[in-house]
Order: structure tokens, then C-alpha cells, then sequence
């Protein structure tokens, strides 16, 4: 499903009041919150500081907007925890989203990743928007303590999905050519083309047999359409058997959905074991990075509490 949201005409147009203040959803405690914004991530910009304390002054809430710069990113979060809100807001990048909530853990505050990355898989899934401001608006008013399973790989945590392969050097040029920058993800279809098929990965689910694929995506629950509860990852084994399966799996993952295709099987699994002759591509929750010849991904079921709608509002982001 694509982002059919628009950003709101009017701040506070036809909402419901509380006197002269925008009503705060009743499902969650809202008292004290932290905002964590990152000025220089994604399509944040500039001005987002002062365009969030003008949003969250229409509630009644004690709020405090923090802009990370370099070098303090580490300590910034560190001093939003140890302030005790009641909800940690992050308008940052993926990468920066995923730090604060591996670090909430499950009895922590509530934490809000608003879209600000490139991918933002994250909030798109909790929010059902790529437009920050209306996200931050569906969390403070609409919001509830929403738990979050995912996974975890040396030390790396995710909650949308993990793709692990060659196919994970396809995520940059679908990213691409989906916000319309065609000679860029051409640029990256090529690379990925030269890099792409050449090494076979060996994995195992919780312990059974070993099999081999190209790539191998775990989906949390949150984003997998194959299962209703949170009882593992879907692992999704990608397996194109020939050159012709391998193109054509290959254009599934730039323009269209790779589950569709026939060189695709899935089954959830709580503990998976790869190998490979080298270190494993992949792309963690839109975040590209190597891993280990040898790797374990672990499914956690409670891994932090969003606050988000309920349900929450995902889009097919994968």
C-alpha cells in the first residue's frame, strides 16, 4: 500500500479541544515527553526543532525538543532516558530510531520514531505516513502503549525486517527509484548486478535442517502478512534456480513484491543460523551493513512499547 496521506492544511483545524488545548489520547500517560531531532537526517531540515515545539505546544504536556548535533549524540540520548519521560520522540535517521529503541527495552518509556530517515520502515509501519508532523500528531493523540517484537544479529536490532544476501544490495535502488531518482537507482541496480548471485547463503531455522538460498529476509510480525501472532520471524528464503529466475527475482525486488515470486517460500522461525564463504550483506531495517560469515538472528517478542494507533497503521513498506 502506498503513502496516500497529505500533510495536515491547518495544525488544529476542526480537532477536538480541551479549552484552548488539543485533546491528548486517553490510552496512554502523557505528561512529560522527550524530542529528540536530528536536523540534519533525512528530509528532517532545519526548521523541524522549532516546527515540533510549535506542535506540542497545543497540548498539555511538559515537553522538551533536543537538537542532536555531532558529537552528542550518545549523551543526548543517554540524558532523555535518565529524565524519566513518559515517551521518548525520535525524528532521526533509521539508524538512529532503532538506537533509542533497543534501548527502551520493554519496561522503558514509550518510544515514537517519527519518519526523518530515507526508508523510515519504522514509522511508516506504526504510523501509516512518511509526513512527521502527522505522525507526531496520531501518536500524542491517538496513541497507546503498543509492544514490538523484532529480531536481533551481532548486537544489531531490528522491527521491520533483516535481508540477508546479495539481493540485499537491490534495498538502495528500489529506495531510489521509489522517490523517483532513476539515474540513481540505476547507478545502484548496476553495482548490485555485478555483486548480485554469486555466493550462496546456508542457514538453518531453529535448529532443523540446513538449506541454502541466495538471500534469506526475516520479517517481524508487525509487517509479516503470513502471520497473525507474534510467535517468530518470518523467514523468507529467496532461490531463484537459473540465471533467468535470478533477473526476474532480482526485478521483483526493484519494482515490485519479491513474496510474490514463485522462487520465494516462507516459515517463522525463532533462532536462525546463516553461513557463508564471506561476510553477509544486509540490510537492517533499511540500514546497509556486513555481517559475519557466520551469523545467528534471534527473534525477540517483546523488544520495546511503541506509542502508536492501534492497530498500528503499517504500510507494505517491504
Amino acid at each position: 500500500m502506498t503513502d496516500t496521506l497529505t500533510p495536515e492544511p491547518d495544525a488544529g483545524a476542526g480537532e477536538p479541544r480541551d479549552g484552548d488545548k488539543r485533546v491528548l489520547t486517553p490510552h496512554a500517560p502523557l505528561s512529560r515527553i522527550v524530542m529528540l531531532v536530528n536536523p540534519l537526517s533525512g528530509s528532517v531540515g532545519p526548521r523541524a526543532a522549532g516546527e515540533a515545539e510549535a506542535i506540542l505546544a497545543d497540548y498539555d504536556l511538559e515537553a522538551e525538543v533536543v537538537v542532536l548535533e555531532a558529537g552528542n549524540f550518545d549523551q543526548a540520548i543517554a540524558d532523555a532516558f535518565a529524565a524519566k519521560p513518559d515517551a521518548i520522540f525520535v525524528l532521526a535517521g533509521d539508524g538512529t530510531a532503532r538506537s533509542v529503541a533497543s534501548k527502551a527495552k520493554p519496561n522503558g518509556p514509550m518510544i515514537a520514531p517519527l519518519p526523518g530517515g530515507t526508508m523510515n520502515m519504522l514509522p511508516k509501519a506504526l504510523y501509516g505516513t512518511a509526513d512527521w508532523k502527522l505522525a507526531l500528531r496520531r501518536a500524542l493523540e491517538e496513541g497507546e502503549p503498543q509492544p514490538v517484537s523484532g529480531g536481533e544479529v551481532e548486537g544489531e536490532y531490528f522491527y521491520c525486517a533483516a535481508i540477508l544476501g546479495s539481493p540485499a544490495l537491490w534495498a538502495p535502488a528500489r529506495e531510489a527509484m521509489r522517490t523517483g531518482k532513476v539515474k540513481l537507482a540505476w547507478a545502484y541496480g548496476r553495482r548490485a548486478l555485478k555483486r548480485a548471485f554469486t555466493g550462496r547463503l546456508r542457514f538453518s531455522l531453529d535448529g532443523g535442517d540446513k538449506r541454502r538460498a541466495e538471500a534469506l529476509v526475516l520479517i517481524s510480525p508487525m509487517i509479516s502478512k503470513a502471520m497473525e501472532d507474534p510467535i517468530g520471524l518470518e523467514a523468507a528464503a529467496m532461490d531463484p534456480s537459473d540465471a533467468s529466475q535470478a533477473f526476474r527475482l532480482a526485478a521483483n525486488a526493484l519494482f515490485s513484491d519479491w513474496r510474490h515470486d514463485p522462487a520465494v517460500s516462507t516459515k517463522p522461525a525463532k533462532r536462525i543460523d546463516v553461513r557463508a564463504r564471506s561476510k553477509i550483506p544486509a540490510v537492517i531495517d533499511g540500514e546497509p551493513m556486513l555481517l559475519k560469515s557466520e551469523a545467528t538472528v534471534r527473534f525477540i517478542a517483546k523488544s520495546f512499547r511503541a506509542l502508536a494507533p492501534r492497530p498500528p497503521a503499517a504500510e507494505d513498506s517491504l
